[in-house]
């Protein structure tokens, strides 16, 4: 979509918001605003909202903060991208969530999960909120945006850690929101947030570009944006493959944590006793200890389910898919990881993408079906 076009898609939304005020009345009754927006691990196009809000809202805005969950403070370089040409005038208002710092959370009760819910104390400081999102396919979330700026994006670590333990949960998965239990507890929580919200969720089409935005009402604006997710993002297939490449790209490619959304995604192409390759640069690495810990330290995918099943710790969710997924097919990468890290989690390294398909030609057989995701990070094999 060409920039034009794009701004006129953002205008529209403004103009004529979801079951809420225009942006403009929202920003005049408010004493001060908190902007929550997202970190360097979505392709939210946060500058472009930026350029059409800003002026609006600039005299209001008190604080910026960066909803980054459980994961790393983005860099210098990921701040000014988020930001844009606003960087320089925002940088001393904008603060990154960190989920550790018990002393920067307020407490908001429990959910109907159990989860407690503790979110960033500047929330709370905040008259209203505005929220600038990006929907996208989620494997047990069902999609990002909307809630999840909130749980897990400013919340404690021990809230994310409560809510996240629901993932293991089998409605926990892609698209799926009723009686999806991480879903309804991520709204659960967003509901004991008592503030006027102004939501502003995007969906990027396939090449990064904006496809349609939704404002206003949080939970309107989020539902009319997984709906149009769901439409872009759903990979009709006639049949599951024997092999499927699964390439992830920016900004999940950082590290296998992230990247394994890759796997998921990819594994709803997959034949039983099927092989799957990840092709992810993981220039960080892994990513999360606990998530590696937990599967370099078990000899058999079924140790590994049996200690997630013994005792959660935030991370095991993703060693859980893992070694459920390896008792059923082969999982192989191409990454920039050292190769003995990815054997200790029961991951076969690869090193040359052409040698690794004709490697899986030879087990699978000359006829097998190969099924190409090229961009499996968001992409929904559907059949």
């Amino acid at each position: 979509m060409a920039i034009e076009d794009e701004k006129k898609v953002i205008e529209e939304a403004l103009l004529h918001p979801l079951n809420s005020v225009k942006l403009s009345e929202f920003v005049a009754a408010a004493k001060n605003i908190l902007l929550i927006v997202n970190d360097g691990f979505r392709n939210t196009p946060t500058a472009k909202i930026l350029d059409a809000i800003f002026f609006e809202i600039r005299t209001k805005i008190y604080k910026i903060l960066v909803a980054t969950g459980t994961h790393r403070v983005p860099t210098d370089k990921e701040l000014r991208i988020i930001l844009g040409k606003y960087y320089e005038f925002l940088e001393d208002r904008t603060v990154s969530h960190d989920a550790k710092d018990e002393r920067e959370m307020f407490y908001l009760g429990v959910t109907s999960f159990g989860t407690e819910v503790y979110v960033n104390n500047l929330a709370m400081k905040a008259d209203k909120i505005l929220v600038i999102g990006s929907v996208e396919p989620h494997y047990f979330a069902g999609f990002t945006g909307g809630r999840k700026s909130f749980l897990p994006g400013i919340a404690a670590y021990e809230t994310i850690e409560q809510n996240h333990n629901l993932a293991l949960n089998e409605n926990a998965k892609t698209f799926a929101l009723s009686g999806n239990p991480v879903h309804e507890d991520m709204d659960e929580a967003l509901g004991k947030i008592n503030k006027d919200i102004f939501s502003i969720q995007t969906v990027l089409d396939d090449h990064n570009n904006i496809a349609t935005v939704f404002a206003g009402n949080i939970h309107d604006s989020f539902q009319k944006a997984a709906e149009q997710c769901k439409e872009i993002y759903a990979y009709k297939i006639d049949e599951l493959a024997d092999i499927v490449v699964a390439v992830v790209k920016s900004p999940l490619d950082k590290n296998l944590y992230q990247a394994h959304k890759g796997i998921e995604n990819g594994k709803l192409a997959l034949k039983k006793d099927g092989i799957i390759i990840l092709v992810a640069e993981c220039p960080e690495g892994i990513g999360n200890d606990n998530f590696y810990r937990l599967l370099s330290s078990c000899s058999t995918p079924k140790e590994v389910l049996a200690k997630v099943k013994e005792n959660y710790v935030l991370g095991y969710h993703k060693s859980a898919k893992i070694a459920e997924l390896c008792d059923s097919a082969q999982i192989w990468a191409l990454t920039e990881m050292k190769p003995e890290d990815l054997e200790k989690i029961f991951i076969k390294p690869v090193f040359s993408l052409q040698d690794a398909i004709e490697k899986a030609l030879e087990i699978k057989g000359k006829d097998a079906k190969i099924i190409l995701l090229e961009d499996s990070g968001v992409t929904v094999p559907v059949l």
